[in-house]
């Protein structure tokens, strides 16, 4: 998607320059690195503009300030785990269907080793750098919660499950799905969690969530997909 952003503007002819679409995702990916391995604290931005092969100068032109990258950096980790859940699609899933696709989603987000790296940054530095608490909270945490809670509000409105309150069930299943695998790696109690682990807590995590706010008995199982 950068590259034919960028083909589009650079125009036939025109030399081959990079464009700042495609300049951010490197810095990003430079900002990440470094950012895992030196903290929020002491991240040097002249590294990072190194790394990604660029001068500060460019880089604050396209990030003014260290927290503007950061929170770019959250967005862009967002966004790669949630590209493929278009609204359009998820509203045609049968309920279970739906709800484990977005689990899914969610878990190899939240799960994943960067993740739980920027997780373990903003919770040892947050007291220093409030604005990084601030940034993670609403791009990490209220992005996917809206997600969640906007497809489980549709399906209790389509009458398919009962459901007082979407926005506490929304929390309930994000901490069913990620909080005792992730406590687990950053207490130093597992290295990782495979990927085939993510998918099957998915499976478990939707079924018993279902059980318990299906509108039919059978439900669980045939709930087919919506017209």
């Amino acid at each position: 998607m950068t590259q034919d952003i960028c083909a589009e503007k650079r125009g036939r002819g025109r030399p081959q320059v990079r464009c700042d679409e495609e300049t951010k995702a490197v810095i990003i990916e430079a900002a990440n690195d470094q950012f895992k391995k030196a903290g929020y604290a002491t991240a040097s931005i002249s590294t990072i503009a190194q790394t990604a092969g660029v001068s500060t100068k460019t880089l604050y032109r396209l990030f003014p300030a260290k927290a503007d990258l950061f929170s770019e950096l959250i967005s862009t980790k967002i966004s790669e785990y949630f590209l493929g859940l278009d609204e359009n699609s998820l509203a045609s899933l049968a309920v279970r269907d739906g709800l484990e696709r977005l689990l899914l989603a969610y878990g190899r987000l939240t799960l994943s080793s960067d993740t739980i790296a920027i997780t373990r940054l903003v919770l040892s530095e947050s007291d220093r750098f409030p604005e990084i608490a601030k940034v993670f909270y609403e791009q990490a945490i209220t992005r996917t919660s809206v997600a969640m809670e906007k497809w489980l509000s549709l399906q209790a409105e389509r009458g398919l499950i009962a459901l007082p309150d979407p926005a506490m069930a929304t929390g309930m299943l994000r901490g069913m799905m990620v909080m005792e695998p992730q406590r687990a790696v950053m207490l130093g109690q597992l290295v990782d969690i495979p990927d085939e682990r993510i998918v099957e807590r998915s499976h478990i995590c939707a079924s018993l969530f279902l059980l318990g706010c299906m509108t039919a008995p059978d439900a669980v199982e045939s709930a087919g997909a919506v017209a």
